[in-house]
């Protein structure tokens, strides 16, 4: 009797706007690599295939480059919002030409660009669509540059969310605030949270300190992660800084780079606090610093399922965060793992980090919050999400 035929594993793709920096890149690569060591054939597709996360692909995992002329022009290259629109004829081409099982996108116009694609292969391939920042504020915030011209954006979710075959949402709060805005039924969206590659963290946390005010053995040293960017309120922190040092010695290391990185200083040496505060830029392993932070701090204004804050629980930190439009609250299970604050409230903020700093460090039982965020939990969920009644030959053994 001849042996039974080999079954090919099922190859199932994920789409996102680019290789740069950002979350949504971070955790859709750890994603990619998750799938694949499950034995899945695991394609990333792109508009664009350089980028500062290219050499962060895992080994197992196919990049495609869904590049077209179109996508070259320069009033395109620099527009991120306009490349991914325009990707949707790569899309179609992709899914006609490799037939995976099914397609996952990340964010909002990346979405709608699979929906198109999908729509122009007309190959009927499962669509997932993620949402991962909180929609209502892209349409509606227009003190922002960035979240101009969004009435179209409501339209466009409205219209074509719904041809999705399933919607994910990164955070709870991401999931409610999606329904109402795209006109969803609540039951449609499917939260599930990023997941978090704690084994690497761990590791990479135990590498040289990136900064000397870490290891220098001197006042406590509160560290903050993000994009110099005004989403990140970064301004509020540093007013909540030089609050705190009024009432105890400290100092503040924000590891980020964005334009508002001039503002930010002046503010500093404003407020009479540059001597104790560094903005050494981008820091390749933030974890590293976290693992050595007397406190981390999340401004934020508003988030989707902010990662730094699961990075910083995985390694240990004491935490305090404003209660921010979404995932704040969900992470620290709403004030049991870190101390919460009402957004842009200076004085909430500062006493916040005071009374953080004066309670005892517990790493164990951060670090054991963080495992709810693990990459096995993440990778069962999409897995059911993509490939349906096929994913328990692919799901994490129990145990």
């Amino acid at each position: 009797m001849s042996a039974p035929e080999q079954v090919a594993a099922p190859r199932v793709a994920l789409l996102i706007s680019g290789l740069g920096l950002g979350g949504v890149q971070r955790t859709m690569l750890t994603l990619a690599g998750g799938l694949a060591d499950r034995g899945l054939a695991v394609d990333l597709l792109v508009p664009d295939e350089h980028g500062p996360f290219r050499d962060q692909i895992p080994a197992n995992v196919r990049l495609v480059n869904l590049t077209r002329w179109w996508l070259r022009l320069p009033v395109i290259r620099a527009r991120k919002r306009r490349k991914a629109l325009l990707m949707a004829p790569a899309i179609a081409d992709y899914l006609r030409r490799e037939r995976p099982a099914a397609l996952l996108s990340a964010s909002h116009y990346v979405n709608l660009a699979a929906l198109w694609g999908r729509a122009l292969a007309g190959t009927g391939t499962r669509l997932v669509i993620s949402q991962r920042t909180q929609l209502s504020v892209a349409i509606t915030n227009s003190k922002l540059p960035i979240l101009r011209r969004r009435p179209l954006l409501a339209w466009m979710t409205r219209r074509y969310y719904p041809r999705a075959d399933a919607i994910v949402a990164v955070s709870d709060g991401v999931a409610d605030d999606l329904a109402a805005v795209a006109h969803l039924p609540r039951e449609r969206v499917v939260t599930v949270y990023n997941p978090t590659d704690l084994a690497a963290i761990a590791q990479r946390a135990a590498e040289p300190a990136p900064h000397p005010w870490l290891a220098d053995g001197g006042a406590p040293v509160i560290v903050a992660v993000g994009r110099l960017a005004a989403q990140k309120d970064f301004s509020t922190l540093l007013r909540a800084f030089a609050r705190l040092r009024t009432q105890r010695a400290a100092r503040l290391l924000i590891l980020g780079e964005g334009r508002l990185r001039a503002p930010l200083e002046a503010l500093a040496a404003e407020l009479g606090v540059a001597d104790a505060v560094a903005l050494p830029g981008y820091a390749e392993n933030p974890f590293a610093a976290l693992a050595r932070a007397d406190l981390y701090v999340m401004s934020s204004r508003y988030e989707g399922l902010p990662g730094a804050l699961i990075q910083a629980l995985a390694c240990g930190c004491r935490i305090v965060s404003t209660d921010c439009p979404s995932g704040p609250a969900e992470i620290l299970d709403h004030g049991r793992y870190g101390l919460l604050t009402p957004v842009g409230d200076v004085e909430a903020l500062a006493g916040a980090m005071q009374t953080a700093l004066a309670t005892p460090p517990d790493p164990p039982r951060q670090r054991e919050r963080a495992a709810f965020f693990s990459v096995p939990r993440a990778v069962d969920a999409y897995l059911d999400l993509l490939l349906g009644a096929a994913a328990g030959n692919f799901r994490q053994p129990a145990g």
